[in-house]
């Protein structure tokens, strides 16, 4: 009898083990807001981080490749701390990348955000080199036609197609004036609460008028948890 209650007692604690739920994979875990913007993390953090980026700010994809690993490992994992990307257009060809970031499912947005920053430096070369012709192609025409000469002359339409996309899908993004709306707006909002430059960052609502890298940033998040 004694046997028998020891093995019904290790079997139920076998049982329980198995139908605990697995950890949440916060770092996965992404969500759209209702601006638009992408939310990754537990939406229910204590601290909530808001980085208004550019793609063609140099100080964006500084701070990006200094801080992606950290913030993700360090903070978002825990559940802690959730990141929200919101955009500050500066240009139309920052444009054309935040439109490309947006398009597809909210789960491809941040491989796509991490590509085009990261790799800043290899396809933001044409801003430079570019004639008079091809600039005028991106500043004349219907929203579209301009966003797909940019798309074409910065490669944009390769970057993409690595990533899974077809050309009429990526068209068919660069074409859709609501998702423009929403990342126009967001550069709107950034303008009313102060916003100067890139990258700048918001926890718990308040701008960090001080904050501009990471080791600003992760000494602001520590304080805080």
């Amino acid at each position: 009898m004694r046997l028998i209650r020891l093995a019904a007692l290790a079997v139920a604690a076998i049982l329980s083990i198995a139908a605990k739920p697995a950890p949440r994979d916060w770092v996965a875990t992404v969500s759209v807001t209702a601006s638009g913007s992408h939310l990754q993390g537990n939406p229910d953090a204590d601290v909530k981080l808001a980085e208004y980026v550019s793609y063609t700010c140099p100080h964006c994809a500084n701070f990006q490749k200094e801080a992606s690993a950290p913030l993700q490992l360090s903070y978002v994992r825990t559940g802690k701390v959730s990141v929200e990307v919101r955009h500050l257009v500066r240009d139309p060809v920052d444009l054309t990348v935040a439109m490309l970031t947006n398009c597809g499912e909210p789960s491809r947005f941040l491989r796509l955000h991490n590509a085009f920053l990261v790799g800043q430096d290899k396809w933001i070369k044409p801003m430079e080199t570019a004639s008079s012709v091809q600039q005028r192609r991106w500043t004349t025409g219907d929203n579209a036609t301009r966003l797909r000469a940019i798309a074409a002359d910065f490669g944009f339409y390769a970057i993409m197609e690595r990533y899974g996309y077809q050309r009429a899908q990526i068209d068919r993004c660069l074409a859709d004036t609501a998702m423009m709306r929403r990342i126009v707006g967001q550069t709107v909002e950034a303008q009313r609460l102060g916003v100067r430059g890139t990258p700048s960052f918001f926890i718990d609502g308040t701008l960090l008028t001080d904050t501009f890298d990471w080791p600003a940033l992760d000494s602001n998040l520590k304080s805080r948890i």
